[in-house]
């Protein structure tokens, strides 16, 4: 996936934490830090994926909405 695409991902899931009331404070703002971490250190989507799911079972539904498996 390019870094233009993964850039779009990570707007869109960041976009879809602060708007969303599934979650938390506590957990926006870890969802919000592992984004950041992830991108600054160019992790694999998959790593992404699972810490975001060991957050809350929210992120499913956006992954869902980007079509990501």
């Amino acid at each position: 996936m390019s870094s233009h695409k993964h850039h779009e991902h990570l707007t869109h899931i960041k976009n879809a934490i602060a708007k969303t009331d599934k979650l938390d404070a506590n957990q926006k703002s870890s969802s919000v830090n592992t984004i950041e971490e992830w991108y600054e250190e160019d992790k694999a989507m998959g790593t992404l994926k699972n810490e975001l799911l060991k957050i809350s079972i929210f992120f499913e539904e956006v992954f869902s909405e980007l079509g990501i498996k």
